[in-house]
C-alpha cells in the first residue's frame, strides 16, 4: 500500500496501523496540539480540519486521510507566524483556563469562520449552543469561550509595577493557542514502552495465582508485574503534607481485591496495543469474598471487613469499615431543641462526581544524569497537582533518596482535586526500576472513572432549631461518607465538611457526627470544595426551611445567624487555632443578593404555566488547608535583566503563575513580560505542598512576594553599593536603577555581581507556612423557570457574589468562578457516577455521564466583594474552590420556592423534578 497525507503542509508518507485513528498517527509524528481527552468522539478535544472540515481524529481512521490535507491547531497560523484571527481571540478573550480542550474549540471555531458568508455557511457561528455540541470544556464555564469566539478583548497590558488588580494574560496564552504548550505526554522519549493495567471484575476477592506465560508470549511484551514483584509497604494514595492524615491501607499491588476496577497486573510492552493483549492474557484464579456497597450496612455487626489491619494503619475502627469518625457536642442540645419554636429535620444525600479533567491521569518513568553527574536518577514525568509530596512518596516507597528522584510537571489539563493523589506514578516506577527502561502509563478515559477517585457521596441528617425570631437555638448534624475500597482524603474530607460548613452560623448548641466508611466501590478522592459542597447543600436547604416555616424572608434569617466579624469560629470537633476572620465579606455578599432579588425582571418573560422561583445560599471557606501548607520560592536577577521566579505550584488553568508574575512585577516596579516562571518540578526549589486546597495564590504567592520583595532590598543594596550613591536614593525602575541621575541597566548590574562572584546576592528567597488562616464567604443566587408538564429546567438569572479579598486578576478570578459555578450546576442537575449491585460503575464514557455543555450553563453574572484580607498577600483570599459550593443549594431553594417541595438529592434531575410535581398534583405533600 502507498500511502501519502499532507499535515500541516508537509508531506508523510508512513503507513498508519491496521485500524490507527488519526489522532495517534498525528501525535506519533510530533503533532502534540491534537489532544486525548476522551476516544470517543465526546470531548472534542482532538479535533482538526480534513480537507477544510473539522473531525474528531479519534473517531476518523488513519487510512481514510490518505491523499488529503490535515490542519492540526499548529497549522493555523500563518507559515510567517503570524496567529489565526480565531486564536488571536481565543489569546485576547484569554478563552482557556487549563488549555487541553482549546485546540479543539480553535479548530472548530476557525472551520465556522472559514464557512462564514459561503453557501456552506449555516448560521452556527450565531447559535454557539449548536456549534459547539461536539466540544466540552471542564474549567471555564463556557463564557470566556463565547467572549472569544464574539471577538471580546479582556487581557491588559499594565505598566511597570502596576500589575496587581488588572488583567494580564497568562504567560502561556501563546502556546496554548499555538498548540505548543506542553502537557504530561507532549514530549518524546526514546525508547518508551507502554503499560496497561489488568483490573478486577470482582468487588472483593483474594488472589490465589497467576498464570502470566500467555502474555509473555506475546510479541513485544517485556514483563508482567505482580503483587509478588511489589513493595510489601502500605501508603496512602492522597497527597498530603502529612502522611499520618490517610489512612495507609493501600499497596502498590495487592494480593486481595476490594473494588471492581482495582489494579491486578501490570504489562509492559512495545506498544500499547501489546500490553493489552498481555492484559488479556494473563490468568488469574481468585477466592471471591463477600462484600458490602451502601455504608450504613458496612459499619454493622458482621458486615465483610474490607482491612483487616491493625491500628499501624491508622484506620479508626477497620472492624466496622470505619476509615474514620469525629463526635462533639457543644451545650446542650435538648434544652436547645426545648427552646425552639420551630424544629425541622431531614436528611439529604449527595452522589459521586467525577472530576472529569480532560487530561486523564498519567505519568512516565525515565533515567537520566544526576545533577552532580554522579550516576544515574530516576525522572517522573506526571500530570499531578503535588510533585514533591509524590518524590517523598516515591522515595519511601521505593527506599530511594531525594537525590535519585525528579519529579516534573508540565502543564496540567485539570485537576480539581482528583490529581492530589499517586495513581500511576508508584507502578511506572516499579516497572524502570525493574526494566530500567522509560515505561508510560496513560489512563483512557474509562479508567478514570472506574480506576482513578471521585467525590466522596454523603448522607446529612440535619436536625435544627429556632426561635420565633429566627435566632437559632440548635444544629445536630450526623454525616456519613462513602470513601470507597480506599480512605485517601476520607478522615480529612469528613472533618473538613464538619468544620467550615458548621461555623458559618452561630448557635449556643451544636452536635456533629460524622463516619468516612469503607464499601467495596470505586475510592472517593479529594475533590473542588472538600466536603463543605456536600453538607451546605443540607445546611443551606434547611436554613431556608426553618424561614419558611417562621414566615422569615431567607436571607434576614442569615443575615441574623451568620458570623460576625471578630466572632469565634467555633464547632463540635474544635477550634482551629490559626483560623480567623481576617476580612470579611459576608453581609457585602448577603447585600448583592438582595439588591438582585429586589431588581430582578428575568421572569417576566417565562411562557404561560411555567412556574417561577428564587433561592440563595451562602458559604465560608478556609483559604487554606489546616496543619501548614509549605511554599519555597526564589526571585533571580538574570544576565539579559529580566527576571526568573522558581516556585514549585503547578499550573492546571488556577491562574497562579499569571497571579506570581503580577506580584513580582509589583515588588520590582517592572512589567509582567520581563519576569519567566520555572514551576512544579522537584529540581526548582527546595519544596512546595502542592497546587490544592485553594493555596496557589495564598501560600505560594505569598512566598513569592516574601521573595521578591526582599530581591528589590538586596538589589537596592547592590546598585547603591556599586555607584557609591547612598541607598535611599537608589529606584529602582523597570530596566535599570536611577541612581541620583545615573542610571545602572539590571544588565549591568548582573555582570558587576557575576565579576564580583556575587550572583547570591541579586537572588532571594522566600518562604511561607501557610498559617495563620483566613477565610473566604461566597453566595450564590438564582432565579429558575419550571415546566410541570415536562420538568424541564431553565435557569433564568444566575449571581454570584465572590468575597475574594483584594482580586488579584479580575478576568483570571472571574473565570474561576464562573467554572466553579459551571461544574456545581452539572454535580446539580445530571451527573453522577453510578455503580450496579456489586459496586461497578456503570458510566465508565462521557456520553453515559452528562458532563455540562455549552447549552446548559447560563452567563453567571460574578460581582467581587470590596475587602482587603490582613493575611493573604496583598490583601488577596483564595477563590478555586469555593464558588463550587453555595451552588446546588441556591439552585435547590429556587426549586423549592417555584414548585413548593423539597429536593433532598442530588443530582435533581428533570425527570425526577416532573414525577416529584407530578405526585404533588395527585395528593402528596412535601411539607
Amino acid at each position: 500500500m502507498s500511502y501519502e497525507i499532507e499535515i500541516n503542509e508537509q508531506r508523510f508518507e508512513d503507513e498508519p496501523r491496521a485500524g490507527q485513528c488519526l489522532r495517534t498517527y498525528l501525535r506519533e509524528r510530533g503533532w502534540f496540539g491534537v489532544k486525548k481527552g476522551c476516544d470517543q468522539g465526546d470531548c472534542g478535544a482532538c479535533t482538526v480540519h480534513v480537507d477544510g472540515q473539522p473531525v474528531h481524529s479519534c473517531l476518523y481512521p488513519a487510512v481514510r486521510a490518505e491523499g488529503r490535507s490535515v490542519t492540526t491547531v499548529e497549522g493555523l497560523a500563518s507559515p510567517c507566524g503570524d496567529l489565526h484571527p480565531a486564536q488571536k481571540q481565543f489569546l485576547e478573550a484569554q478563552g482557556f483556563q487549563c488549555g487541553f480542550c482549546t485546540a479543539g474549540f480553535l479548530m472548530t471555531t476557525s472551520a465556522l469562520q472559514a464557512e462564514r458568508g459561503t453557501v456552506h455557511d449555516d448560521g452556527k457561528l450565531d447559535d454557539l449552543p449548536r456549534a459547539f455540541k461536539g466540544n466540552i470544556c471542564r474549567c471555564t464555564g463556557y463564557r470566556a469561550i463565547e467572549d472569544a469566539v464574539r471577538g471580546v478583548r479582556h487581557i491588559e497590558e499594565p505598566e511597570a509595577g502596576r500589575a496587581v488588580g488588572l488583567s494580564p494574560g497568562a504567560p502561556a496564552g501563546p502556546q496554548v493557542v499555538t498548540g505548543t504548550a506542553r502537557y504530561t505526554f507532549d514530549v518524546e522519549v526514546p525508547g518508551l514502552l507502554h503499560m496497561k493495567l489488568l483490573r478486577s471484575p470482582h468487588p472483593h476477592a483474594r488472589i490465589v495465582g497467576f498464570d502470566t506465560r500467555e502474555a509473555l508470549q506475546v510479541p513485544g511484551v517485556h514483563a508482567v508485574f505482580t503483587h509478588h514483584d511489589a513493595p510489601d509497604h502500605l501508603y496512602s494514595s492522597a497527597r498530603h503534607e502529612h502522611p499520618t492524615e490517610d489512612p495507609m491501607d493501600t499497596r502498590v499491588l495487592d494480593d486481595v481485591v476490594r473494588f471492581v476496577g482495582q489494579r491486578v497486573a501490570a504489562v509492559v510492552a512495545d506498544s500499547e496495543q501489546a500490553a493489552e493483549e498481555g492484559c488479556r492474557r494473563v490468568v488469574v484464579s481468585y477466592e471471591e469474598l463477600p462484600y458490602v456497597i451502601d455504608p450504613e450496612e458496612a459499619m454493622l455487626p458482621g458486615a465483610p471487613i474490607l482491612h483487616p489491619k491493625g491500628p499501624e494503619s491508622g484506620i479508626f475502627r477497620a472492624e466496622n469499615n470505619v476509615c474514620g469518625e469525629v463526635h462533639g457536642t457543644i451545650g446542650d442540645m435538648e434544652r436547645g431543641y426545648a427552646e425552639a419554636d420551630v424544629v425541622y429535620e431531614e436528611t439529604f444525600r449527595t452522589q459521586r462526581v467525577q472530576h472529569a479533567s480532560l487530561e486523564t491521569h498519567g505519568s512516565m518513568a525515565y533515567f537520566e544524569p544526576k545533577e552532580d553527574g554522579e550516576g544515574e536518577r530516576i525522572t517522573v514525568r506526571t500530570s499531578s497537582q503535588a510533585p514533591f509530596l509524590t518524590r517523598r512518596a516515591l522515595c519511601a516507597l521505593y527506599g530511594l533518596d531525594e537525590d535519585e528522584v525528579r519529579v516534573v510537571t508540565g502543564r496540567v489539563g485539570g485537576g480539581f482535586g482528583g490529581k492530589q493523589e499517586m495513581l500511576t506514578e508508584d507502578i511506572v516506577v516499579l516497572a524502570a526500576l525493574r526494566l530500567r527502561r522509560p515505561v508510560k502509563l496513560e489512563f483512557t478515559r474509562a479508567e478514570q472513572f472506574h480506576g482513578a477517585t471521585t467525590r466522596h457521596p454523603f448522607k446529612i441528617t440535619i436536625k435544627a432549631g429556632a426561635k420565633g425570631d429566627g435566632t437559632l437555638t440548635a444544629l445536630r448534624i450526623r454525616i456519613v461518607s462513602d470513601t470507597g475500597a480506599y480512605g485517601n482524603h476520607g478522615p480529612a474530607v469528613m472533618f473538613h465538611s464538619a468544620g467550615e460548613s458548621f461555623a458559618v452560623y452561630k448557635a449556643p448548641n451544636k452536635q456533629v457526627e460524622a463516619y468516612s466508611v469503607y464499601t467495596n466501590t470505586v475510592p472517593a478522592g479529594a475533590f473542588r470544595g472538600y466536603g463543605l459542597g456536600q453538607v451546605l447543600f443540607a445546611l443551606e436547604s434547611v436554613m431556608d426551611e426553618l424561614a419558611l416555616r417562621l414566615g422569615m424572608d431567607p436571607l434576614t434569617l442569615r443575615e441574623k445567624n451568620v458570623i460576625g466579624p471578630g466572632d469565634p469560629m467555633v464547632t463540635p470537633i474544635g477550634h482551629e487555632e490559626d483560623l480567623f476572620i481576617a476580612s470579611y465579606g459576608m453581609k457585602q455578599a448577603l447585600d448583592v443578593v438582595r439588591r438582585t432579588e429586589a431588581e430582578d425582571r428575568s421572569h417576566e418573560d417565562v411562557p404561560e404555566g411555567w412556574l417561577t422561583g428564587t433561592g440563595s445560599a451562602v458559604a465560608m471557606i478556609a483559604t487554606g488547608p489546616p496543619g501548614g501548607h509549605f511554599a519555597d520560592a526564589r526571585v533571580s536577577l538574570l544576565s539579559d535583566g529580566t527576571y526568573d521566579i522558581a516556585v514549585g505550584t503547578a499550573e492546571f488553568g488556577n491562574g497562579t503563575t499569571t497571579v506570581h508574575q503580577q506580584i513580582t512585577a509589583g515588588a520590582l516596579n517592572t512589567t509582567v513580560d520581563r519576569i519567566t516562571v520555572r514551576q512544579s518540578d522537584t529540581d526548582v526549589v527546595r519544596h512546595d505542598t502542592g497546587a490544592f486546597g485553594s493555596a496557589g495564590t495564598v501560600v505560594a504567592g505569598k512566598a513569592v512576594m516574601l521573595a521578591a520583595g526582599s530581591l528589590a532590598e538586596r538589589l537596592r543594596t547592590f546598585a547603591a553599593r556599586h555607584t557609591g550613591v547612598a541607598r535611599h536614593l537608589c529606584r529602582l525602575e523597570a530596566e535599570a536603577f536611577d541612581c541620583a541621575g545615573r542610571v545602572l541597566t539590571l544588565k549591568e548590574l548582573y555582570e558587576a555581581a557575576h565579576d564580583r562572584g556575587a550572583l547570591e546576592e541579586i537572588a532571594a528567597d522566600g518562604h511561607w507556612g501557610g498559617s495563620p488562616r483566613s477565610v473566604a464567604f461566597n453566595a450564590q443566587w438564582f432565579r429558575l423557570a419550571v415546566d410541570p408538564d415536562t420538568g424541564e429546567m431553565r435557569i433564568l438569572r444566575s449571581v454570584h457574589a465572590a468575597d475574594a479579598g483584594r482580586v488579584m486578576n479580575p478576568m483570571q478570578c472571574r473565570g474561576q468562578v464562573e467554572g466553579g459555578v459551571a461544574q456545581a450546576l452539572g454535580a446539580t442537575l445530571f451527573e453522577t457516577v453510578r455503580v450496579d449491585e456489586r459496586g461497578e460503575v456503570t458510566t465508565a464514557a462521557f456520553r453515559r455521564y452528562r458532563l455540562p455543555q455549552y447549552a446548559d450553563v447560563p452567563r453567571t453574572e460574578v460581582h467581587f466583594m470590596e475587602t482587603s484580607d490582613a493575611i493573604g498577600p496583598l490583601g488577596a483570599k483564595s477563590m478555586s474552590e469555593s464558588p463550587f459550593n453555595p451552588v446546588a443549594p441556591a439552585f435547590a431553594n429556587a426549586l423549592r420556592d417555584a414548585t413548593g417541595i423539597r429536593f433532598t438529592e442530588l443530582p435533581v434531575t428533570r425527570d425526577v423534578v416532573w414525577r416529584e410535581i407530578n405526585r404533588k398534583l395527585q395528593g402528596g405533600t412535601d411539607d
